[in-house]
């Protein structure tokens, strides 16, 4: 799998520890920085992640800060993303299965490196369920296609 990756400063170790995790799993990583613990505006990276999932240059994106909350909204800013804030099993795997979630975004601040690696395995690994789901993806994607979903 193609897999994206950004983080700003509070959210890089965690980047670089996901990136060798991605790498030893045989998935091939493009990280869209940042490249150290300096302070840096998360937005166009996490911007830059979601472009790059939505213009099918990579299968997958991550998201990291702090919280990953910000990252999580900047990235969802790009229409096509559906991006999730995912810092326990339980919302990385219902994200996949009933949102298609296409981006995951996680707090450095919040989760642990060894959770962190639970969490990726599960998304990458959970397969979207459809069904009555797909009927709200649908309806997600239409409102973004009209404009509505401004």
């Amino acid at each position: 799998m193609r897999v994206a990756i950004g983080a700003d400063h509070a959210g890089f170790l965690l980047k670089e520890h996901l990136k060798q995790t991605l790498q030893r799993l045989g998935h091939t990583v493009e990280d869209f920085g940042t490249d150290s613990e300096a302070s840096v505006d998360y937005p166009p990276i996490c911007m830059a992640v979601g472009r790059a999932v939505v213009d099918g240059r990579a299968d997958r994106g991550i998201v990291l800060g702090g919280s990953g909350q910000g990252e999580q909204i900047a990235a969802n800013k790009v229409p096509g993303v559906r991006a999730a804030l995912c810092n326990d099993l339980f919302t990385a795997r219902l994200s996949r299965e009933h949102n298609d979630a296409n981006v995951l975004s996680m707090g450095g601040r919040i989760v642990a490196f060894g959770l962190a690696d639970e969490i990726l395995e599960l998304w990458l690994n959970t397969a979207f369920a459809g069904g009555r789901h797909q009927r709200r993806i649908d309806q997600i994607t239409a409102a973004e296609s009209a404009g509505q979903a401004r």
